[in-house]
């Protein structure tokens, strides 16, 4: 896979699969902009990768508000982006039972909002032939006990991405979806030992994935090796 200078917009690049993504493009000689909520999430980020290819932007995309801080941050740096990666997401899993309206508006706001009008305010900075790369899960295809909403938001967002990959295609952007089940996120190390050995059990190689495993398929999709993939 060959880089060449471009610029690269992630959406939640702070910590897990967007931070592991952050640094893999970095590495491979990209520009690289990582959004979080606060300086307070971005600053370890940032020095963790400790290379001046990276920037840091704040911007609560989980509001109108937020996005429209990112979007004018980008327009204001005069970025054209090469490949924005669509990473931000939390999950708070309950019974149908039990699930309030809060968690429901807080993953639909995080999960889908954020992902669908960041991709709208940044469409106009998007270059002919750039990427577009959403994470979702495996949960969307899933139907694992409480997790009805979290489900539902990857299920929202992969639909999204391909009506995106046809709306976009006459523009030569390639929008895919990436869909991990299990990752050793910083999130998931704080859960007791039976979940992350449940949430392993899941997967046919019985273990989790890294983020920076997911990472190099998110770079694969941004490259010009995958030319021929959009939409899936």
């Amino acid at each position: 896979m060959k880089f060449s200078e471009k610029n690269v917009v992630i959406l939640g690049g702070s910590t897990g699969i967007g931070l592991a993504t952050a640094e893999a493009f970095i590495n491979a000689g990209e520009n690289v902009w990582i959004t979080g909520r606060s300086e307070k999430n971005l600053q370890p980020a940032a020095l963790k990768i400790g290379n001046p290819k990276l920037k840091t932007l704040i911007a609560d995309t989980s509001s109108l508000a937020g996005i429209a801080d990112l979007e004018k941050a980008i327009s204001e740096n005069g970025i054209n982006i090469h490949v924005l990666h669509l990473n931000s997401g939390i999950g708070i899993f309950s019974p149908i039972e039990h699930t309030t309206e809060a968690d429901f508006d807080a993953q639909f706001n995080t999960n889908v909002k954020a992902h669908y009008f960041t991709l709208q305010k940044l469409i106009p900075h998007l270059a002919e032939g750039s990427s577009v790369v959403f994470t979702s899960s495996g949960a969307a295809t899933a139907a694992r006990l409480n997790s009805g909403v979290y489900s539902a938001t990857k299920s929202a967002l992969n639909k999204i991405a391909q009506i995106a990959a046809n709306e976009l295609a006459g523009r030569k952007i390639r929008v895919n979806i990436v869909s991990p089940v299990s990752v050793a996120t910083e999130a998931v190390s704080l859960f007791p030992d039976e979940i992350v050995a449940d949430l392993a059990s899941i997967t046919a190689l019985q273990r989790m994935g890294e983020p920076e495993e997911i990472a190099k398929v998110v770079l694969f999709l941004a490259s010009d090796d995958a030319s021929f993939i959009t939409g899936i």
